[in-house]
């Protein structure tokens, strides 16, 4: 039989764990031949604390863990008597239902870039209203006219003596409001 992709719900936090926990069952029982790749759907945001940079990683699909396997009932009991699982995803009780090769790689991919270009924790939007929280604009309020996320800073519009005026500043600067 072939080995297609199974949706495995854990419990949130916890998708790293039942990843181990899964490899563990399958090298104790013997069963690698029924199983292929095991992924916890990740990206890496970068995020900043106290003025630095550090890049993290964020897990898109939380709670949720792909497992690609031959689904008998020998494999069906392994996984889902696995610790921190509690059940598959989609399809009858005892016969889930696989997910499509494409919708896989579309994940695969979105890690991949996740990766190659972290993307940034806060997503600003244009026209979102934002506070500054330092320096000579502190506590001034306005909207965002420009975002770019590759200098990670903003173009914000703030009113100064009655008149709009652009400011550009860091995203450590801003706050949404």
């Amino acid at each position: 039989m072939p080995m297609r992709w199974y949706v495995v719900h854990a419990y949130s936090g916890m998708e790293k764990a039942v990843e181990r926990n899964i490899r563990e069952r399958i090298e104790r029982s013997g069963m690698h031949a029924k199983f292929g790749r095991i992924l916890v759907p990740t990206e890496e945001v970068v995020e900043l604390k106290n003025g630095k940079k550090s890049v993290t990683e964020r897990r898109f699909f939380p709670g949720y863990v792909l497992v690609e396997m031959v689904m008998d009932d020998e494999s069906w009991h392994l996984v889902k008597h696995t610790s921190k699982v509690t059940g598959f995803v989609g399809g009858a009780k005892n016969r889930p239902a696989p997910i499509s090769e494409a919708e896989v790689m579309k994940i695969v991919n979105q890690m991949k870039e996740g990766i190659e270009k972290p993307r940034p924790k806060v997503e600003w939007q244009v026209g979102e209203l934002v506070r500054v929280k330092e320096g000579p604009f502190t506590d001034f309020n306005g909207a965002i006219e420009e975002v770019n996320y590759e200098k990670s800073k903003v173009r914000v519009s703030v009113t100064i003596f009655g008149r709009a005026t652009p400011v550009e500043l860091d995203f450590s600067q801003v706050e949404k409001v």
